[in-house]
């Protein structure tokens, strides 16, 4: 069924004439014809007779032809930016992107958001999405050049910290420095081959010396941390900002580490040309709510101030 078909048939139901009707939809008068003659021969029904008056058929399709084209409206205001739901995505709904939207969110309640974490997702696929309007916003480290068109801002640059069990011997070390993780194994299951991440962690383990590995399957947060409780040797990296919750049992620590503070750093990649102004507003909330990084920072993939 032709939609403009539809929408013609409507407009000669409101205004009466087919003359009338041609004005409002700025088409001749034998377009609005052939229009009509289109739908009545998909439908099979005579629905306007002589003078534009609607036949016993015209009036019982006239209230679905307006809610189909209140549909096809709803349809189209559901990808139109500015109408739809910001869309954002976050990587992972414990980590600080998300916590950060939720702080937007808070402040923002009248943005119309959609936070989503891409499957499998890398700064190349998140890239590759952006560019293709399937989003408009993602928090991601960038460690090379972006394609052309897509703007990255550091607004959320995240302190790792060391997660451990009870008995690890590192909780006993006051002022945990970085150096100080030498020799014990870092644990980081589901590392993607070929993410920003494990780039990011190659470079963090081989400028300090660090063991850091993907070893064995990766059955998801609750049984690392499982793992971590039961083990006086693994531990892990987590996020300040990050957002995990462990049964008081398992008493896990979150060690602060310095000399240097390793951060993560999620850029802000969005299309240069987005007009969304729920993006706009996004903008606006991180850049007030940024906080200065730590003096002795460590960022392998730094990008230049905004």
């Amino acid at each position: 069924m032709d939609i403009e078909a539809v929408r013609t048939f409507v407009a000669v139901a409101d205004t009466g004439r087919f003359q009338d009707a041609a004005d409002d939809l700025h088409i001749t008068q034998q377009a609005v014809s052939k229009r009509i003659a289109k739908l009545e021969h998909a439908l099979d029904a005579r629905l306007l007779a002589r003078g534009a008056g609607l036949t016993l058929d015209g009036r019982a399709f006239l209230p679905h032809a307006r809610e189909l084209l209140r549909a096809v409206e709803r349809a189209a205001a559901s990808v139109r930016p500015g109408e739809r739901a910001l869309r954002v995505d976050v990587l992972n709904l414990r980590i600080a992107p998300a916590q950060a939207m939720r702080a937007f969110y808070a402040a923002h309640p009248d943005v119309d958001l959609d936070v989503m974490a891409l499957p499998g997702g890398t700064v190349t696929t998140a890239a590759g999405a952006l560019l293709a309007g399937e989003i408009d916003a993602t928090f991601r480290a960038v460690p090379s050049a972006l394609p052309e068109g897509i703007t990255a801002l550091p607004l959320l640059a995240d302190p790792l910290q060391l997660l451990t069990g009870p008995r690890h011997p590192l909780t006993r070390v006051r002022n945990l420095r970085l150096a100080d993780l030498t020799g014990h194994r870092i644990w980081i299951p589901g590392i993607k081959p070929g993410s920003e991440w494990e780039a990011y962690y190659r470079e963090l383990a081989a400028t300090f010396g660090l063991s850091i590995d993907r070893i064995g399957p990766n059955f998801g947060t609750e049984a690392m941390m499982d793992a971590l409780a039961d083990s006086a040797e693994l531990a892990t990296l987590i996020g300040t900002s990050d957002r995990y919750v462990w049964p008081a049992a398992h008493d896990l620590r979150r060690l602060s580490i310095t000399g240097p503070t390793p951060v993560y750093p999620h850029a802000l990649l969005f299309r240069t040309d987005n007009r969304h102004p729920g993006l706009a507003a996004l903008r606006r909330h991180l850049t007030a709510e940024r906080k200065p990084p730590p003096a002795d920072v460590w960022n392998p993939f730094p990008l230049p101030a905004s």
